[in-house]
């Protein structure tokens, strides 16, 4: 396994018990069901550890008509990598297919139309293609992914019918991120080159993206018990 989110992920970065009871969650999901259109695109971005991937499985979960995207499906396969000499980077947003992505986002925006798209196996560490299916029926496509609000092309060309950033302050993310691969059975200097990459990464999206609709704070997707 190589540093970076390329990896099975055996901790999970969980939303608190009965947050869509919440008043801040009853709000996210009533900004969702009201947006107007055939098919409306929803973008939940944030750093390596933030729990984007947690929140937005949770939406989908939550709404009849919806279907979970992540942008994971675009990692680049470890030979290229390799080939490239990125694979120490994986996770980075050079290590993936941005244009493929990009040109996904646009297939999606099509209303009643039906899109397949590829999904990474973090236990074999590939993209399978055709693996994930948007149908026609699905009115709200929940996207997830780290880079999906950078200032910076192909990414700031796609639109979004309502934007989510999952704002979370750097050693917090530290935290958490050493815990993941801590729990994966990696040494302390393992640790260290994984936090390495993912902290460049997450200090990346956090500088280089752009405002979102709705900002998450900590408070609202942290671990049980870590109030």
């Amino acid at each position: 396994m190589t540093a970076g989110e390329g990896g099975r992920r055996p901790q999970s970065f969980e939303l608190p018990p009965g947050y869509f009871d919440t008043e801040d969650g009853r709000h996210l999901l009533a900004r969702i069901r009201g947006l107007q259109g055939a098919r409306v695109l929803v973008a939940v971005a944030g750093a390596p550890g933030s729990g984007k991937s947690t929140l937005a499985e949770a939406v989908a979960a939550r709404l009849d008509d919806a279907v979970l995207v992540p942008m994971d499906g675009f990692h680049l396969d470890n030979r290229v990598l390799s080939a490239r000499d990125l694979l120490a980077r994986k996770g980075a947003v050079e290590t993936f297919d941005s244009e493929g992505f990009a040109a996904l986002v646009e297939r999606l925006a099509v209303p009643n139309s039906e899109v397949i798209f590829p999904v990474f196996d973090r236990d074999r560490e590939i993209a399978v293609g055709g693996a994930g299916v948007v149908m026609p029926h699905h009115r709200i496509v929940v996207i997830e992914g780290n880079y999906l609000l950078l200032d910076a092309a192909p990414w700031n060309r796609l639109r979004y019918d309502l934007t989510i950033f999952l704002d979370v302050p750097v050693p917090e993310l530290e935290r958490r991120l050493a815990a993941r691969w801590q729990g994966l059975g990696k040494d302390a200097d393992q640790v260290a080159a994984h936090l390495r990459n993912d902290l460049a990464n997450a200090r990346w999206v956090s500088t280089r993206s752009r405002p979102a609709d709705i900002s998450v704070p900590q408070a609202a997707h942290q671990e049980p018990g870590q109030g």
